[in-house]
């Protein structure tokens, strides 16, 4: 299937920034924005591991968790008005993502939907066979390679173009990287050279990683009630993007619904995780952000022009998931008069206990007294808070002591200071995060296209 004309608009919406974000948002952008694509966000480094680890153990499917609710919600939709949706939602997973997206549309009745699946970025074997010296780690981990469960690599654009050029109406990836999700189609629909143009690939790469955090382009994250003020955030629009063949970009947002769109929340969102502006590395080009240009054209509404890149990459970057032991925790509350000092007799108590009962090294605890300075580390913080919230956690080998953890936190409800309540605790396997980088003729793309 060949593009539509180069010379036209391509309107994308972000449907979904992170694997926890509204659906509601993306079922709104698709009834009322006049999509060509509705894009699904939903991979970060936790998340891939953790999808990872799900795989793994059995205890769930390793896609997005709520990939059913998302296409369930606006697949009916999407297909009614021509809009091709994509998504990283296959996560550790994709082919059993893109079988679900198959089951989906045979069920709603939408015979001849087409899904494309992009698999290929699982490169643990590969990283498993590279030389240590390879890793971006500060120290060789051969010794730890035992340990090493998951490797995926960040891929480019490329696969997307390829299942949108073979009719997908529905592309499903796993570790696709954020902005290629937005790349691929602009490609496809104004005929652009992957291998060509790295001025022109910057742009494009500005536009996606723009849209890519949804909700935060439209004031999420960026909302403060008196400095920066944004309006019925409980109905926060999700933006699109007007894209015309040169890259430049209109975006917005559906008309009433929550949220503001500005020079200033986009601006927030430009700078967002980027360590260098002037060398945003992605696995399709090294782009340079800093001679963008803001435009408030009207409403809700910035023209965004002047991003330009250069050369992409040798490498792709890599995610490494290791076995890091488990992690146990207990959070207790104390209100009231002197709500600190209990709270720390509590803490001094699990402590003993922990190291006395248990054999835990106390070095290995960590208290945080919530509502007392802890998100400063103890350097700041109320001297007499009327309450605290008690976390004790810790890292540790087996899940006999991480339970042990929560298990001594609880137990202070009769065996701790007066008036302590709200016990929770906690349990769970940690898979530690690491990265490295591989050449990139050692991660292979593939697509498969079937049809519902």
């Amino acid at each position: 299937m060949s593009p539509h004309p180069m010379n036209r608009t391509v309107r994308l919406g972000a449907g979904a920034g992170f694997a926890g974000d509204r659906i509601d948002p993306a079922v709104e952008l698709a009834r009322s924005a006049d999509l060509d694509y509705l894009v699904f966000e939903v991979l970060g480094e936790r998340t891939i591991a953790g999808a990872n680890a799900r795989r793994l153990t059995g205890s769930d499917h390793g896609y997005d968790p709520l990939l059913r609710r998302r296409l369930e919600a606006t697949l009916p939709t999407c297909r009614q008005h021509g809009t091709t949706i994509v998504t990283n939602g296959g996560a550790a997973d994709p082919s059993a993502a893109g079988a679900l997206a198959v089951e989906i549309a045979r069920a709603g009745g939408f015979t001849g939907t087409r899904v494309g699946v992009i698999t290929g970025d699982d490169v643990l074997d590969a990283v498993r066979r590279v030389d240590p010296e390879l890793w971006e780690t500060g120290t060789p981990l051969s010794a730890e390679t035992d340990d090493l469960v998951s490797a995926n690599a960040y891929i480019g654009a490329a696969p997307v173009t390829e299942a949108l050029a073979e009719g997908a109406d529905i592309v499903i990836a796993g570790r696709l990287a954020d902005p290629a999700l937005y790349l691929g189609p602009l490609a496809h629909e104004h005929g652009w050279d992957l291998d060509g143009d790295p001025v022109l690939l910057g742009q494009g790469t500005m536009v996606g990683h723009l849209l890519e955090c949804a909700g935060q382009l439209t004031g999420g994250y960026f909302a403060d009630p008196l400095t920066k003020p944004v309006p019925d955030l409980a109905r926060l629009g999700f933006p699109f993007a007007d894209v015309e063949s040169d890259g430049a970009a209109v975006f917005g947002k559906p008309a009433g619904s929550g949220g503001r769109l500005d020079r200033r929340t986009v601006t927030e969102q430009l700078l967002y995780e980027v360590n260098d502006p002037y060398a945003y590395i992605t696995p399709d080009v090294t782009a340079d952000f800093s001679g963008a240009q803001l435009e408030q054209t009207g409403p809700d509404r910035v023209r965004v022009t002047g991003g330009t890149g250069r050369a992409r990459p040798d490498e792709l970057k890599v995610t490494l998931g290791f076995r890091g032991g488990w992690l146990g925790e207990g959070q207790i509350s104390y209100a009231g008069p002197r709500a600190r000092e209990r709270a720390e007799l509590a803490a001094e108590i699990v402590r003993t206990r922990l190291a006395d009962v248990h054999g835990l090294d106390p070095d290995a605890v960590l208290v945080e007294l919530v509502g007392a300075g802890a998100a400063f580390r103890g350097l700041a913080g109320q001297q007499d808070p009327v309450e605290v919230r008690l976390r004790v956690a810790a890292r540790v080998d087996d899940r006999i002591m991480a339970d042990a953890v929560g298990w001594e936190v609880e137990s202070l409800y009769t065996t701790g200071p007066a008036g302590g309540g709200g016990a929770r605790r906690h349990v769970q396997e940690v898979l530690a995060i690491r990265s490295c980088t591989l050449p990139r003729e050692l991660v292979r793309p593939h697509v498969s296209i079937e049809e519902a």
